[in-house]
Order: C-alpha cells, then sequence, then structure tokens
C-alpha cells in the first residue's frame, strides 16, 4: 500500500462540508434555544406541569410526563433538521452507506436508549433537588460523576453492540491481533481483545478506539479501517490510542468534564433561586424550571467549551507524541492521518478560530507536519 498524499478535490469537499455542518449545528442550537424561551414565555410550561399535577401527585411521574412531551415535541420539530444533517448531507457527499431503513432504525434505538438514560439522569436531579435544595448541585455533580464511570465502563459491553456488530479479529487477521496486541503489552495496557465492527453498513469514514474501563477495555477497528489501511498505519492510529490509557486520558477527562458540569449546575442553582422570584416558580425544583435549567446549562456549555476543546487538544498533542515514540514510525503515521482526512472528509487545514473554538483535536495538517518531521 502506498504512502497516501492529501486529496485537493476531497479537501475542497471537506471544507465545504465542514462549513455546511457548522451552519447547521448554529441553526440546531438557535431552535433549541427558541424552543425553550417559548416555552417560558408563552406559559407552556407552568401549564403543562399544572396539567399534570392535576393527572397525579407522584412528583416522579410528573417529572417523566414532563420530559415526555417537552422532549417528545422538540424531538418531531428538530428530525427534519437531524433526517437533513444525519442522512441527506453524508449522503450528498459520498460518506454514508446506510439506507434509510438502518437509518431510521438508529434513531429509534437512539430515542429508546437516550430517552431512558437521559430521564433516569433527569429524575436523578429532580430528586436531589428536592431534599437538598441547597446543596444539590454538588450531590448532583458527584452523582453524575459516578453515573458517567459506570457508563464508560459498560457502553462496549452493553450499548455499543445495540449500534454495531462485534466480531473478534482472530478470526481473520490472526497476524494484525498478534501485532496490536503486543502493542499494548508494551504499553502496560491490559485488553480484553481485538474486535471489529462493521462501520461500512453506516458510513465510509475509517476508526479505530481502544474502550472501557478495566475488565470491559478492548481494541476496537471499525472494518473500513482494515480494507484500507496497512498494518503499519493501523500500528500507529492504535499506539495514539493506547497513548490515552498510558497517560490515563479518560478517567482525567471524566474528571475534568464532571468538574466543568458542577460549575454548569452551580450557576444553574443561582439561576433557579432568582427564578422563584422573578419567573413565579413555586419553588427551585419546579418542574416548569427545565426549559430554564437547559437554557443556562446550554449557554454555559457554549462559553466553556474553547477551554474544554484547549484541553482536549493538548492530551491529544501528547497521544500523538507517544504514538511516535511507541513506534518510531512517522511516515506510516503521517500516511494514516492523511488517508484519515481523505476517507473521512475531515479538514486537514481549519482556519485559526475554528480550530480554537471547535476542535477537540490539532488540525490535521500540525499533526502530519509533526509525523513528517519526526526523528526516532
Amino acid at each position: 500500500m502506498t504512502e497516501a498524499a492529501l486529496d485537493p478535490t476531497k479537501q475542497d469537499q471537506a471544507k465545504e462540508y465542514a462549513n455546511l455542518r457548522r451552519r447547521l449545528m448554529l441553526l440546531d442550537l438557535g431552535l433549541a434555544a427558541v424552543y425553550a424561551v417559548l416555552w417560558l414565555a408563552a406559559g407552556w410550561s407552568i401549564a403543562l406541569r399544572n396539567f399534570l399535577y392535576g393527572l397525579t401527585s407522584s412528583e416522579w411521574l410528573v417529572v417523566a410526563g414532563y420530559v415526555m412531551v417537552f422532549g417528545g415535541i422538540y424531538f418531531l420539530i428538530d428530525l427534519p433538521l437531524g433526517y437533513y444533517s444525519g442522512y441527506i448531507l453524508p449522503h450528498r457527499y459520498d460518506l454514508s452507506n446506510q439506507t434509510l431503513k438502518d437509518w431510521i432504525l438508529d434513531q429509534v434505538k437512539g430515542v429508546l436508549v437516550g430517552g431512558v438514560l437521559g430521564l433516569v439522569v433527569i429524575e436523578i436531579v429532580y430528586f436531589v433537588l428536592r431534599i437538598s435544595p441547597d446543596l444539590w448541585w454538588l450531590w448532583t455533580g458527584l452523582i453524575l460523576l459516578l453515573f458517567n464511570v459506570i457508563l464508560a465502563n459498560l457502553a462496549p459491553v452493553l450499548l455499543m453492540p445495540l449500534f454495531f456488530k462485534f466480531v473478534p479479529l482472530e478470526e481473520e487477521h490472526d497476524e494484525l491481533v498478534v501485532r496490536l496486541t503486543d502493542l499494548a503489552d508494551r504499553a502496560g495496557t491490559r485488553v480484553g481483545g481485538v474486535y471489529k465492527f462493521d462501520m461500512s453498513r453506516r458510513t465510509k469514514a475509517a476508526n479505530a478506539a481502544v474502550t472501557g474501563l478495566g475488565n470491559t477495555r478492548r481494541i476496537l477497528l471499525g472494518d473500513t479501517l482494515i480494507d484500507e489501511f496497512s498494518p503499519d498505519e493501523i500500528e500507529t492510529i492504535l499506539a495514539h490510542e493506547l497513548a490515552h490509557q498510558v497517560h490515563r486520558d479518560i478517567p482525567i477527562g471524566i474528571l475534568v468534564e464532571s468538574v466543568i458540569t458542577l460549575g454548569g449546575l452551580f450557576l444553574v442553582a443561582q439561576v433557579l433561586d432568582w427564578s422563584v422570584t422573578a419567573l413565579g416558580f413555586n419553588s427551585i425544583s419546579d418542574v416548569a424550571a427545565m426549559p430554564l435549567f437547559g437554557l443556562v446549562m446550554g449557554l454555559y456549555g457554549l462559553i466553556i467549551m474553547p477551554l474544554g476543546n484547549a484541553f482536549s487538544r493538548q492530551r491529544e498533542r501528547r497521544a500523538d507524541e507517544y504514538a511516535l515514540k511507541m513506534t518510531g514510525n512517522g511516515t506510516a503515521y503521517a500516511s494514516a492521518l492523511t488517508r484519515l482526512a481523505n476517507q473521512n472528509l475531515a479538514e486537514a487545514d481549519p482556519e485559526t478560530w475554528v480550530e480554537i473554538l471547535l476542535y477537540s483535536h490539532p488540525a490535521l495538517n500540525k499533526r502530519i507536519a509533526m509525523a513528517e518531521n519526526y526523528q526516532p
């Protein structure tokens, strides 16, 4: 397999695709904000709360009913935008292999899984709001930290198989498995196997990951990666992923995200205290204030996002350095990153402000240059 080079035509398409996706993201954020404001300003939120309390006195059922109505209506309003960005656009740029039937099935699964997990989290938040109105934000932050740890541990074995089919790679590529497990051993990372998953059923993009914690940790390779990349390239990509395990980026990331979330919850606590008087809610645990809760957390997330991305880029840069030192193969890593840019239609040279605000990884042109200039 020859060394890859950036395809100018694909890079033009990548810039166009990235610009469209950013505009769609802004449109989606604006739609969500307007939706939440309308519920508050028009009195729909209080009206729904009163209606639900007319049906039941159970706080748990009222919260569940509110989430289903408020969230369900928004899902239907946002569905055309989701269909365009998730199905039409990837097909237009020749990135998707997914049939409409499979896309709809994924949406149903996503709503069911995300809805159940989301409802559990929201029920916990409002339970803590009711029993500890002064320190609810602190207890909620600690509970969400535990929730994220559990989810990171269970996702590879319980959630991801709902969307992808995983098969042990030994059945087809035993030499590659030996090579990758040896790499994991040299990195001091115990893995529970190497698995291939059927990315090609949905996309032409390629990817790899080391997922899970402890006993659920495993190496995952997309079939699109195995089919289009050389063993040397795959090894360098996996070395990058193993670096996150060596540097404990997953637990550190969960901890940092939890601290950031805690800051947002504290801000929400101040706004909810104000809203009881200013907006006429019954208490800070009033379910009618849920749109306000979402607005504050959403705005806070947008403001803090560049800081989170800066932290992520620093960890990703360290992982690139580790991959180069571990494999000593800058040529293969540069080729792998270049092939990913072409195959995934990833913008290699984004504008500086875009990278600073929106990118969780360093720009691909910088990563490729670092690999090309690497001296063992």
